[in-house]
């Protein structure tokens, strides 16, 4: 008997034993029904006997050995892909999830062996059985990670966005303690918890944008009309406060009017300004420059030290790529490796761009913002 007709008749004991050994995935399976266990262990039996009996050439066969099988778009999800979704819904990891799919692969081919059913004719049904099974944990572990990552993202966005309030109202509460004057020891106290405040508020802003964009949402803009010459300049005199030991400077030239969004331009600045000091040479200043041209404006944050290494300039973008490229990181600083990344993503939801251009000399990020009048 082929093995697609021993799939179909022999359905029901094969099941039995998929279904014993998914019990065995604890803790996930811990009081899962017989019909949860199974499942749509049946509708990917069914696939794989449809795609033994369905003809296929040399050269399909090597395709899909490779991974290569096509999938039409607009296409429902299989049954490999809805078994993996609703298996990480319930709790169970990847490894069990692979774990399945090897014992049916043996399970499978066992009970066909046991039946006397195999021959030398059939020694490519065996090849082929092994090939479709390898497509479905492919498909599996692809949703199966997604959903991961789904839920994760998710997570993390609901947590950053919950931690929002009770930190505001530390920093409310330590400014008021700072307005009081009830003597320098309270004032330096008040002082140090509105800093390290204001560093964990930054953290979550980050987070919470960074989860924004890997849910497909973007970064979100309020656009509104705005001279960048003077947010920025109010922006750099409380970096300058933040940061007493380091010389920031400012320069603007022509037209720096627009309409952008202020506040997202703002946490943009204070990004590349805070990489600067953090990577910047100590004693050298951090130069800021601003410059209006017809139909954009562009600004440059520019400081002396080591240059990025020309494998990394391309990466320096990507998210938690922390310190990368930086000779002198200084991880005490407490940063998630966001900083960056989310300067990119204000840039693009403004249909701007940024680059950067680093040599032993100085490191240069530009960003490029269209007007958008």
């Amino acid at each position: 008997m082929r093995l697609a007709d021993f799939i179909l008749q022999e359905t029901e004991t094969i099941l039995v034993e998929w279904e014993a050994f998914a019990a065995t995935l604890l803790p996930a399976a811990s009081g899962m029904t017989s019909l949860a266990l199974r499942d749509h262990a049946k509708q990917i039996l069914e696939a794989v006997a449809k795609d033994l009996s369905t003809p296929q050439t040399r050269e399909t066969q090597s395709e899909k050995s490779k991974g290569r099988v096509p999938k039409l778009f607009g296409t429902p999800e299989t049954a490999a892909e809805t078994h993996a979704v609703l298996r990480a819904r319930g709790g169970f990891d990847v490894n069990q999830l692979v774990a399945e799919y090897r014992a049916l692969r043996a399970s499978v081919l066992r009970l066909w062996i046991d039946a006397g059913d195999p021959d030398e004719t059939n020694l490519d049904d065996i090849v082929r059985f092994n090939e479709a099974i390898d497509q479905a944990i492919a498909e599996s572990i692809s949703f199966f990670s997604a959903q991961v990552d789904q839920a994760r993202n998710l997570l993390l966005g609901m947590l950053g966005h919950d931690m929002r309030s009770p930190l505001n109202t530390i920093l409310m509460t330590a400014q008021y303690l700072g307005a009081l004057n009830a003597g320098a020891s309270v004032s330096e106290a008040a002082s140090r918890l509105i800093q390290s405040g204001s560093s964990m508020k930054t953290l979550l802003d980050d987070l919470v944008d960074f989860n924004r964009t890997r849910l497909g949402l973007g970064i979100k803009v309020n656009i509104a009309a705005l001279n960048l010459a003077s947010l920025f300049a109010g922006e750099l005199e409380q970096l300058r406060g933040a940061n007493p030991g380091r010389l920031i400077e400012l320069e603007t030239a022509g037209d720096t009017r627009g309409f952008w969004d202020g506040p997202r331009l703002q946490q943009l600045l204070r990004n590349l300004v805070a990489n600067a000091i953090i990577h910047g040479a100590a004693g050298a200043p951090i130069r800021v420059m601003l410059t209006g041209a017809e139909t954009s404006v562009a600004l440059e944050v520019k400081n002396n030290g080591p240059a990025i290494k020309k494998e990394i300039v391309d990466r320096i973008f990507d998210p938690l790529a922390r310190g990368v490229g930086q000779d002198n990181q200084d991880d005490s600083t407490g940063g998630l490796g966001l900083g960056l990344y989310i300067v990119r993503e204000i840039a693009l939801a403004h249909g701007g761009e940024v680059n950067v251009h680093s040599d032993n000399s100085e490191t240069v990020f530009i960003v490029s913002l269209p007007r958008q009048k």
